[in-house]
């Protein structure tokens, strides 16, 4: 598992649910919001900290910068309300859309995957691409639609075309993910 990736998701959490300090809506909306940043960050520590010896920190070599600093002038530049918040949130939808690009990099470095990072793998792609049925179903009964996330979403989703294809046609066959030669 790549640990950069890990620290993009725990920021993706971090910025989209700082909510939490200015409004509640409820305490299942509150409790999940925790729980996921919470989730985020104890991934992080058993990575670096409590399972450190089994992390190849040699191939997880992704330099996040480059994906961190375009993302943040993307979101002062691109948002649907100039304000700190708003920004934030912004920047959170956009960071989540490449957040993954340290783990397919530490993938076609390695060229393989063991099969349990393989299903992790393909649950958070799975988890974006179920973004399309709230997507339609909030357009068709709330007439809502929302430019950002659905351009951040498509994009993620492309990222993990040709993931999907590789999980298809080995992982759901019994054999584990090698790339190519």
């Amino acid at each position: 598992i790549s640990g950069k990736s890990q620290i993009l998701f725990a920021l993706v959490f971090t910025t989209r649910y700082l909510d939490l300090l200015t409004s509640f809506i409820s305490l299942y909306n509150t409790s999940m919001k925790m729980i996921y940043i919470g989730c985020s960050y104890a991934t992080v520590y058993l990575i670096y900290m409590k399972f450190r010896a089994t992390y190849d920190g040699n191939h997880d070599s992704f330099r996040v910068e480059f994906l961190v600093v375009p993302v943040g002038g993307l979101s002062v530049l691109i948002n649907h309300d100039f304000s700190p918040l708003e920004i934030l949130w912004t920047f959170s939808i956009y960071l989540e859309s490449v957040a993954i690009l340290p783990q397919l990099f530490m993938i076609s470095k390695t060229g393989e995957a063991e099969t349990i990072t393989t299903h992790y793998l393909f649950c958070l792609g799975l988890y974006r691409a179920l973004y399309l049925f709230n997507w339609i179903w909030r357009y068709y009964f709330e007439g809502f639609f929302d430019m950002i996330a659905i351009v951040a979403g498509v994009v993620q989703t492309v990222l993990y075309c040709d993931f999907f294809y590789l999980y298809a046609t080995k992982v759901l066959k019994g054999k584990k993910l090698s790339l190519p030669a």
